[in-house]
């Protein structure tokens, strides 16, 4: 009965909505910070190892595991802990900073040259059914592999367990995180991880029973874990923010494109339509005003006919009298006059082109010098000095909270007067592989849109190393260099680009405001 109420509560939990699943990119860049924590006893220069647990870094130097798994090495002179990390095969040895056995925590130091990736703590409430994995290194894994005891002293990849948030329990006197991702002797020690690869807790105990019911396990919370670190000293990474999925962030900026996209249709269409009511008002006006201008000068034209007439009609009645020349000659001339006024105001009247000339002038459609100084406005908006706010709604942030940053950026796509941006594909960008952390970050800025952006990717020591191998093949230009360097320079970054995942693991976008 027990195992079918089990069966029927799990299929309960597949029906309801759960939490974003976990990125494997994430769990595997937390996991290079995980280590397997070895007790040994030394004699002379000999280590037999004894026990083992699993530990995680805090910072580069500092790792937090259970008091449990070196309580031998602190009731013990003639033990040692030694630090096994998951890759490079450069074990090192540590001394015990913090021991606190109330709510099992420990804090120990690397005394040798071995650095670490430090993991981001989960600052935040725990999601209820929310996705975790535990991360460490279990002994009955060892066993089944065959391992020996000497194969605790080499390198290997920590497991990764799934399950799922159970609850939250005080027990022993202090806060835990029950869930439901398996974990075994060994696995102490190390961290319990959100979807993220943030950490929710150090996985310490299991609750198994013979089998016939569902298996549980605790993790001491980070309720109880950022008080210690507080209390030795340590200052972790913390990140509250809700874990989002690079699939739901690039989905949603899909939306946003297609919606400004569809509201800029919207926009031009009500001003097509209304430049076209004002171009149908214009259109009328000078309609109606170039009829009446060339009724006007075809009555001018028919009055000075008349008038010509006329005076030709009295000249020649002056050119019949014996004493009329000169009256005729007067009559004449005015005839003639009359003649090529009327000749000249029906050629002057305005045709029918003078109603779009018309209409031209009156929607400004001739306005070189408007055009030019629009020009400049956008080529000034471009450069300058610019202050800079995370838009979380866009951004995937798994490490610490980014703080809002300034900058100056120049038309030829120098940043600060200082670091020269590489131009490829319509965007700036520069490439960063340090040499003191595996990190590749790509930062990137759209001056027309105002976005600056951060993509970091977390790399394993072997695709770093490469990454820094291809890195050191190109000298960026300085600041001022010709268009043909930075566009160069675009090409070369693509080489390292090319040695990256397809998607980074921290994603970090800012909007951008013009400041004097």
């Amino acid at each position: 009965m027990t195992r079918i109420a089990t069966l029927l509560l799990a299929l309960v939990a597949m029906l309801l909505p759960v939490a974003t699943q976990a990125d494997p990119a994430d769990i595997n860049a937390a996991a290079r910070g995980v280590v397997r924590v070895v007790i040994m006893q030394t004699d002379g220069d000999r280590a037999t190892p004894v026990s083992h647990g699993s530990g995680f870094a805090v910072t580069p130097t500092r790792i937090v595991t259970n008091a449990h798994v070196v309580r031998e090495a602190v009731i013990d002179d003639s033990m040692r802990i030694g630090i096994i990390p998951s890759e490079g095969n450069d074990p090192s040895f540590a001394k015990l900073v913090a021991f606190s056995p109330n709510n099992d925590l420990a804090l120990i130091e690397i005394t040798g040259d071995l650095r670490l990736p430090p993991l981001t703590i989960a600052g935040g409430a725990d999601a209820d059914n929310g996705e975790v994995t535990a991360v460490g290194y279990p002994a009955n894994v060892d066993r089944a592999q065959g391992l020996s005891i000497r194969d605790l002293f080499r390198s290997q990849p920590p497991v990764k367990s799934r399950g799922f948030i159970s609850g939250a329990r005080p027990t022993r006197d202090f806060d835990t995180i029950l869930h439901t991702a398996p974990i075994a002797r060994g696995n102490s020690g190390g961290p319990l991880l959100d979807a993220c690869g943030r950490v929710l807790g150090v996985n310490s105990f299991g609750a198994d029973s013979d089998g016939a019911d569902a298996e549980f396990y605790f993790a001491v919370s980070d309720r109880e874990l950022l008080p210690f670190l507080r209390d030795n000293n340590i200052k972790p990474a913390v990140n509250s923010m809700p874990c989002t999925s690079l699939a739901e962030l690039d989905a949603a900026e899909r939306a946003r494109v297609e919606r400004e996209q569809e509201e800029a249709r919207t926009k031009l269409v009500a001003q097509q339509e209304a430049q076209a009511a004002v171009r149908d008002r214009a259109r009328d006006k000078a309609e109606l005003s170039v009829m009446e201008e060339r009724e006007n000068y075809m009555a001018v034209a028919a009055i000075l006919l008349l008038l010509g007439a006329a005076a030709g009609f009295v000249a020649y009645q002056a050119k019949q009298k014996q004493d009329g020349e000169r009256r005729a000659l007067v009559a004449g001339v005015m005839a003639g006059i009359c003649l090529v006024g009327a000749i000249a105001a029906w050629f002057l009247r305005p045709g029918m082109d003078e109603i779009d000339n018309r209409v031209a002038e009156a929607m400004g459609e001739a306005q070189p010098a408007d055009a030019d100084a629009e020009q400049a406005k956008a080529d000034s908006a471009i450069e300058g000095k610019f202050a800079c706010t995370i838009d979380t709604a866009r951004s995937r942030i798994t490490s610490d909270s980014p703080q809002d940053l300034t900058f100056e950026f120049t038309a030829d796509g120098c940043v600060n007067g200082r670091t020269q941006y590489g131009y490829q594909n319509g965007e700036w960008s520069r490439l960063f592989v340090p040499n003191d952390e595996d990190t590749v970050s790509i930062n990137s800025y759209n001056p027309q849109a105002r976005t600056f952006r951060t993509d970091r990717y977390l790399l394993g020591r072997n695709n770093m190393s490469s990454a820094r191998d291809e890195r050191g093949k190109y000298t960026a230009p300085e600041c001022g260099a010709d268009a043909e360097a930075a566009r160069t320079l675009g090409e070369k970054q693509s080489a390292v680009v090319a040695l990256l995942p397809d998607q980074p693991n921290e994603r970090l976008v800012y909007v951008c405001h013009p400041v004097k």
